[in-house]
């Protein structure tokens, strides 16, 4: 960047910053505009998304072939395998690569978002039996398509992953969600949306109950290194418990001396941790997002302020969908003003 006059970079650059803080966090000064997050600044990614949206599927592959880390390729191929218009492209890619590994992969993640797509975020109680059909005549198909993946590679973590998402709308029961679980976990240890995944599945509304569900938050918590975004697992259970209780009931759970108390030592195990890792934002976005709304609606209002300092309005959809609003970056901004951001 060029700078006037014959000011250093260095002056120029603090006086930046203190013109930043007063715009920013001034009494009277603007906050950072709130804005959804999607590619988490990877160009990679970036990139990725461009092409799964001009359905340029040599493009998608070429970028998925120079990935290297297991858990990067899962990440990137179900970051864009929802992008609209998949379906009517994805099929010709695997006509004429029936034995490609990434078409194969790709199209699998592609048919869990569409099967959800159809089944929609409601209550069972208001999905149809005509969308719950499709549901899991999509999840069906992805689940052939990921079991031929694990088969030609033992060793990657993605169709692992995956098939914890298919397998909890299928139903396939706990021991063989377990499993799936602790074949992510072998192949990639610490997985946070492995985890995230066996968070939702042994809650009360997928079969399990709120007291195992708050175990294996803990657990995990504890079983990982200091700084590890697994802390954020407490926060969600609790989000998760928060949900499923009746208005006045849920915000005084939430506002209980011991859940305000777990989330404060969750939090002090991962994004207040010095070992926290700030160069991976694909993690620690999303972990202050969950904290932030945590915190907010626990009303430690300091502790919420400073995650939403931490992430100067970068929004994840997840959990502030939570909410119900229909716009998770309203719900952030709103909640931004109650902690003082």
């Amino acid at each position: 960047m060029a700078f006037a006059g014959h000011r250093s970079t260095e002056q120029e650059q603090s006086d930046s910053d203190r013109r930043r803080s007063v715009f920013s966090f001034g009494r009277w000064g603007r906050k950072p505009q709130a804005r959804l997050v999607t590619d988490y600044g990877d160009p990679e990614l970036a990139r990725l998304r461009a092409a799964a949206r001009a359905g340029d599927w040599p493009a998608m592959r070429g970028i998925l072939e120079a990935v290297t880390d297991g858990e990067k390729l899962g990440r990137f191929v179900w970051n864009v395998s929802d992008t609209p218009g998949m379906a009517g492209w994805m099929g010709g890619v695997l006509e004429r690569e029936p034995d490609g590994t990434l078409a194969l992969l790709t199209a699998g993640a592609h048919h869990i978002h569409w099967g959800w797509e159809a089944r929609t975020a409601a209550r069972a109680s208001q999905v149809s039996r005509e969308q719950f059909q499709v549901f899991h005549e999509r999840l069906g198909v992805a689940e052939d398509l990921l079991y031929r993946v694990a088969e030609r590679e033992p060793d990657w973590v993605a169709p692992w992953f995956m098939l914890q998402v298919s397998g909890r709308g299928l139903q396939v029961g706990q021991e063989i969600a377990r499993r799936r679980f602790e074949a992510t976990v072998r192949r990639c240890p610490g997985h946070p949306g492995a985890h995230r995944q066996q968070l939702q599945q042994v809650c009360a509304k997928w079969g399990g109950s709120h007291e195992e569900m708050h175990a294996f938050a803990r657990d995990s918590m504890l079983a990982a290194p200091g700084g590890s975004p697994l802390g954020e697992l407490v926060a969600l259970a609790h989000l998760e418990r928060w949900l499923d209780l009746e208005p006045d009931e849920d915000e005084k759970y939430m506002r209980r001396p011991e859940v305000r108390a777990e989330l404060h030592e969750a939090a002090d195990r991962s994004i207040r941790h010095p070992d926290f890792d700030p160069g991976r934002p694909h993690e620690w976005i999303p972990v202050h997002n969950t904290f932030a709304m945590a915190f907010s609606l626990a009303g430690e209002r300091k502790a919420a302020a400073a995650a939403f300092a931490a992430l100067d309005g970068r929004v994840t959809e997840f959990p502030w969908s939570y909410l119900g609003s229909g716009d998770p970056v309203a719900a952030f901004r709103k909640w931004r003003w109650h902690a003082g951001r």
